[in-house]
């Protein structure tokens, strides 16, 4: 799980990748020209820094991903909440509700949720 974080442009990048893949990697700078307004050179820049973190490959000039954008933000979150609450989601869902209610649908499926990870263990 990588603890890289993507700053905002990266996040565009990595959303069109997730979006799209597999791409090639012509497909991938067309599409970085068209809507990210980047020479070749700054899409590969890009792709390789990402790749180094473990997120994204380039092999037989297909690019894809080795951790889904699902699995990216889960452990973002995961590590937000760990930073910042010191790990305790009951923390974390205080300061958030404090500022902003749940709706009944919200609470229907954080129960729903916590329901399935007590049958799990």
């Amino acid at each position: 799980m990588t603890t890289y974080k993507l700053g905002e442009v990266e996040s565009r990048f990595a959303d069109m990748i997730w979006e799209r893949e597999p791409l090639t990697m012509r497909e991938l700078v067309e599409l970085c020209e068209k809507e990210l307004h980047w020479k070749r050179t700054t899409t590969y820049t890009v792709l390789k820094k990402l790749s180094e973190h473990g997120i994204f490959q380039m092999k037989e000039k297909q690019v894809t991903s080795l951790i889904s954008r699902e699995d990216y933000y889960a452990g973002r979150s995961a590590q937000f909440v760990q930073e910042t609450f010191r790990g305790s989601l009951p923390a974390f869902i205080a300061a958030f509700t404090k500022r902003r209610a749940l709706t009944e649908e919200e609470i229907s499926e954080i129960r729903e949720m916590i329901d399935g990870c007590s049958d799990k263990g």
